[in-house]
């Protein structure tokens, strides 16, 4: 039978950790907390990969004797490394998801941007969130997606979010009509600027600025949020993601704009629309000091009265 303490014993003990990471390019100097990071792994003696254009911006403060793997894809890492590290905010978290693709690589986001949801570790802790998966210490957050499915090629084969597929209007001065169905029944028409569908991960985000609901992470729903509705009755609505939601879109423009996650395109008119759940999951790392209430108090300010 196995048995995690055991393994996580060899693991420590005789077994290299291999990790990956990856960032946005910046063009400036590298972060003081990659420098940090770099030094932490060269200290553990951890096998890493690096995202190659990322590598370029880190040479002036790597150590040359070390020599590093390098990926630009997602084959490159699968089977090959324990953990994937992003560093910077939560836009560079979700373009983990190009890489890390269904592996089941869990992943570890190092916050060097703002407020940093998903990418929770500070950078006060980031030597010790290195020591905390050596040692074993940390839990995993199951994550479901959401796959979008339309009659043309829009997002390749990363046509999954994390967050949310929002339809966007392009012109300033036209509303959307998007009428909008679950399995196949119709629920309503939206006269909006648009429409976000989120995940339960994504309902922190652009949907909950919209007006829409926040759901705590293990709940298998969708929430369907209108952006700036016109027709003043309608309201946010939170459906089973067992369900299959199905979107046509009208409006006085030809074309409009699709968004997953931080990724975007512009569509037609007449490009037909499904969302339904996906089948994997992504694995966030939670360590032992964090969970998602706290998060909500902390990066939300939830719940805090300004008058005290």
């Amino acid at each position: 039978m196995f048995n995690k303490k055991i393994y996580l014993f060899l693991q420590q003990k005789y077994l290299k950790v291999k990790i990956a990471i990856y960032s946005r390019i910046t063009g400036n100097e590298p972060d003081p907390v990659v420098k940090s990071l770099m030094e932490q792994l060269e200290k553990s003696e951890i096998e890493t990969y690096v995202h190659e254009d990322f590598l370029e911006s880190l040479r002036p403060c790597l150590n040359h004797k070390n020599e590093y793997k390098t990926f630009t894809k997602d084959t490159d890492l699968k089977d090959k490394v324990d953990y994937f590290l992003s560093i910077g905010g939560d836009g560079t978290m979700l373009d983990t998801l190009q890489f890390v693709r269904d592996s089941g690589i869990p992943v570890l986001g190092i916050n060097t941007g703002r407020l940093g949801f998903l990418a929770s570790v500070s950078r006060e802790n980031v030597c010790m969130a290195i020591e905390s998966l050596e040692k074993g210490h940390f839990s995993i957050d199951k994550r479901g997606l959401l796959r979008l499915e339309t009659n043309i090629d829009l997002f390749g084969e990363v046509n999954y979010g994390l967050n949310d597929l929002t339809i966007h209007k392009m012109e300033t001065s036209s509303m959307m009509n998007i009428h909008t169905y679950l399995n196949g029944e119709y629920l309503n028409t939206y006269w909006a600027d648009g429409l976000i569908i989120a995940t339960p991960t994504g309902s922190t985000g652009y949907s909950l600025s919209c007006g829409g609901p926040i759901m705590m992470p293990q709940s298998e729903n969708f929430a369907i949020t209108p952006i700036a509705p016109h027709n003043l009755n309608v309201r946010p609505i939170v459906v089973s993601d067992k369900s299959v939601i199905t979107l046509e879109i009208e409006g006085r423009s030809q074309y409009f704009m699709a968004s997953l996650d931080s990724r975007s395109e512009r569509i037609e008119s007449t490009v037909q629309l499904a969302i339904r759940k996906e089948s994997f999951y992504i694995n966030l790392i939670r360590l032992s000091n964090e969970n998602f209430l706290k998060t909500l108090r902390e990066k939300l300010n939830w719940g805090k009265d300004s008058r005290n």
